[in-house]
């Protein structure tokens, strides 16, 4: 039996609900006939925008929306998404399926389909191919008060008086690779020069720089050195990879996809490692807003019509919960995280086509994982005959009088068996847990069969041992003194 230590005394920090974010992308079918399905439709939808998605992402309490990219962001005008008559532009993605921009999801109607969902946005400025001045003025189109300038007169014209709500905002992306293949030093001196700009229209606002792809940890050390306070988080990016086919993996590859999960844990403290030698751990946090599972093409309901689209297994799912855990535990350093993306994607939550939506499992667990938002994060231990359990991911967190813990079963062969002890507080012996697994570790939902698996809630006796399922999440909720 293993034994879980719930270490009360030690705290952690607070866990910003914004590690509980999401990434939205103009790539594949995120936007089109994902997210939004415009007015004229007969999908149900308010102001085109599907309501399933609506109702369903509202319910998981999501903090925070990024938009518009990814490398979308690289080739993106702000301009070509507000007013009439709008250009149809190559998108980013063009290259690889054909499809251009028609531009019918802009700045308005992004911030519509946030204030729906009751989410704060974060926007990726296009530091590779617009200048300061251009993305300042997006910025005083956005941000300045009713009828102050002439660019928030605009906003007005096209229908939205108040000021939107944008307190992130991204200095470039991915500018390593195809945000201009630039060198860490020179990022740098253009990041100072955009964010004196976009610092000057709000000092309200957060501004992140562009940090490291995954182990690129050289860029780290060339940026951060050279970066002033104007840039109070380092984006970073990390996709797992794949390991096998998305839907028939074996459990040698189960066991891949975890090691290269685990992996994102080295990732944050070595990038944490260097923004301290710097010291610069007061003032630069981590922003991770990239982050998830890379299959193969194909496995979605649109079987490949869709770039990138995939489905989303219990493997997807324990992904999710690993490093959920690993970011609660490392509350301190991180200031964000998006999950990449939001729908028909990458490690999406959501899969939809024509006038069906479902929830995948990684939806699930962003479900079970909401009360971890705003809480503080405490010490927890998993021992296994006095030696450390590494099948098991934990993390926990009190909030008032509740402690969540969150549990992921590594093993895709072994059920776990787990008991609970509080060290320095007082655990209830009436709790809630809820428990998603299933027998087949392929499991996944679909169009046909769209609760194949789904999250079942009980009540649980903290006085005795927990059964997690192998290949399983669990979410206990405890009253403490």
């Amino acid at each position: 039996m293993k034994k879980l230590y719930l270490i009360y005394p030690k705290k952690k920090g607070t866990i910003a609900p914004e590690i509980y974010g999401h990434f939205s992308e103009h790539i594949g079918g995120v936007i089109y006939d994902g997210i939004w399905v415009g007015k004229d439709s007969k999908v149900p939808n308010i102001r085109g925008f599907r309501k399933d998605i609506i109702d369903k992402f509202k319910a998981i309490n999501p903090p925070v929306l990024r938009w518009p990219g990814g490398c979308y962001a690289e080739v993106y005008d702000w301009r070509d998404g507000i007013g009439d008559n709008r250009p149809t532009r190559i998108n980013w993605w063009s290259y690889r399926d054909g499809r251009n921009e028609p531009n019918e999801v802009g700045t308005h109607e992004f911030m519509d389909f946030c204030e729906l969902v009751g989410t704060k946005a974060y926007f990726a400025a296009n530091l590779t191919a617009m200048t300061p001045m251009h993305i300042r003025n997006w910025m005083d189109y956005c941000l300045s008060p009713r009828g102050s300038t002439t660019l928030a007169i605009e906003r007005e014209k096209n229908g939205h008086p108040e000021p939107f709500d944008i307190p992130y905002w991204g200095v470039g992306n991915e500018n390593w690779g195809g945000g201009g293949n630039m060198r860490p030093e020179f990022y740098a001196d253009e990041c100072r020069r955009y964010a004196t700009l976009m610092h000057n229209v709000s000092h309200d606002v957060e501004l992140y720089a562009c940090g490291s792809d995954s182990t690129k940890y050289e860029w780290t050390h060339g940026t951060v050195p050279n970066l002033d306070d104007k840039t109070t988080g380092f984006s970073m990016h990390y996709y797992c990879g794949r390991a096998g086919d998305p839907l028939t993996f074996t459990n040698e590859e189960w066991e891949l996809m975890m090691v290269k999960a685990q992996k994102m844990e080295e990732i944050i403290l070595r990038n944490w490692n260097i923004i301290c030698a710097h010291g610069k751990q007061d003032e630069l946090k981590l922003v991770v807003d990239e982050w998830g599972c890379w299959h193969p093409d194909g496995s979605g309901p649109s079987k490949g019509y869709n770039l990138f689209e995939q489905q989303s297994t219990m493997r997807d799912a324990v992904v999710s919960a690993l490093t959920l855990n690993i970011f609660n535990n490392h509350c301190d350093k991180i200031r964000m995280a998006n999950v990449a993306q939001l729908c028909n994607n990458l490690h999406a939550l959501f899969l939809a086509g024509g006038e069906i939506c479902i929830v995948t499992p990684t939806y699930h667990v962003f479900d079970m994982y909401k009360g971890h938002q705003g809480a503080e994060a405490i010490e927890t231990v998993v021992t296994n005959n006095d030696d450390f359990a590494n099948s098991i991911s934990v993390s926990a967190s009190v909030n008032g009088g509740k402690m969540l813990v969150t549990l992921g079963n590594l093993s895709c062969t072994e059920d776990a068996e787990i008991s609970l002890e509080g060290i320095g507080v007082e655990l209830s012996s009436k709790g809630k847990v809820t428990i998603l697994a299933h027998e087949d570790m392929h499991a996944h939902n679909t169009f046909e069969d769209p609760e194949t698996v789904a999250p079942i809630t009980t009540d649980f006796d903290i006085s005795k041992p927990l059964i997690l399922p192998k290949a399983g999440i669990a979410a206990i909720e405890i009253e403490i003194e």
